[in-house]
């Protein structure tokens, strides 16, 4: 069974609420309509309910009528929550009026409603930028016990028959979030990879943490930053099947790995690559994704109390169905 026969079964057995704070934008109206008619997941849609109703009657959509609609600026809406806001932000000096302001916009909003447990989870990003959608999740969610940076996943599914990965994919991260991250942040983007590969892929995750070199085959401080982070990685999670450094040949390749990682159980087997910067992992999935046929999906937000998922603005309807699924299926993990 493919990855998202499994997810969709999974979601639909077990529906969570996921709110949208763009709900009047066309693409995401359009995912939620077809979400609501597989019974998929409880939709919650942020905006103007006129502008909402309009905007699905427009589109000629059926099912929206199915969702719940809140007004994020209708005043009694704002007074539910902005104690809550100002209650996690006081001891940063934030006024009430301040909380009140913070509260209508509509992804601090949808954060609150996740961090209150009116939601289980957020999907969000096609019309505001990553900061924008991290900024809000970060102030209001707040990160997971254990760790405190939160980073992007990508799940790439990988052509037909492809050598590579685990059942046609494989987990990209950190590819949305990190420019820089030191070897701390390195670990915890490698065990929260190895969750997201574990609790929403359904994988056992082997995972490589990459560099240009592999088993000392090269000297550089940036090599010595990916062996200090494996090596903390290790602490962190011991019971994980994680190695570095290794480069990519190394880590996907069993011919390679045989020559340049023969003690390593991971190389030629990883179906989780953590790359060392933002810069790397960006230009690799989106490389992969156009050279080779790959569909990446994501990116999951990692490392967050709560699911949220960060959506491109450039995606469509379907790659936001698609992102409500899994961010449904991060919400039933944490549920159980």
């Amino acid at each position: 069974m493919k990855l998202f026969e499994r997810l969709t079964l999974r979601a639909k057995a077990n529906r969570r609420r996921i709110v949208l704070p763009e709900g009047t934008e066309e693409r995401n109206l359009t995912a939620a309509d077809r979400i609501i008619a597989d019974e998929l997941a409880d939709i919650i849609l942020l905006g103007n309910p006129a502008e909402v109703e309009a905007k699905a009657k427009e589109l000629g959509l059926e099912n929206i009528s199915n969702a719940t609609v809140i007004d994020p600026q209708d005043e009694k809406n704002i007074d539910h929550y902005a104690p809550l806001f100002f209650e996690l932000r006081k001891k940063k000096g934030i006024s009430m009026e301040d909380a009140r302001r913070f509260t209508a916009n509509e992804l601090y909003f949808g954060s609150l409603m996740v961090k209150a447990g009116d939601a289980d989870g957020l999907v969000s990003g096609a019309i505001h930028t990553t900061g924008d959608v991290l900024r809000a999740a970060f102030q209001v969610i707040k990160t997971a016990p254990g760790i405190d940076t939160v980073s992007g996943a990508f799940i790439m599914l990988l052509p037909e028959n492809s050598p590579y990965g685990t059942d046609g994919l494989m987990i990209f991260a950190d590819c949305a979030v990190v420019p820089d991250p030191d070897a701390r942040q390195l670990a915890q983007i490698a065990v929260c990879s190895a969750r997201t590969a574990s609790e929403v892929a359904g994988i056992d995750p082997k995972v490589a943490i990459l560099s240009f070199s592999t088993k000392g085959s090269a000297k550089h401080e940036r090599v010595d930053k990916v062996i200090e982070a494996t090596r903390l990685a290790h602490e962190m999670a011991p019971e994980l099947h994680l190695d570095g450094e290794l480069q990519t040949d190394a880590a996907i390749v069993p011919v390679v790995a045989a020559l340049k990682a023969p003690h390593s159980d991971i190389a030629g087997h990883a179906n989780v690559l953590v790359f060392p910067s933002l810069e790397v992992g960006n230009i690799a999935y989106k490389l992969v994704q156009r050279i080779s046929g790959t569909e990446a999906v994501g990116p999951l937000l990692q490392g967050l109390a709560a699911p949220v998922s960060d959506l491109s603005r450039g995606c469509v309807a379907d790659d936001i169905y698609k992102t409500i699924i899994m961010t449904a299926n991060q919400a039933i993990h944490d549920k159980i």
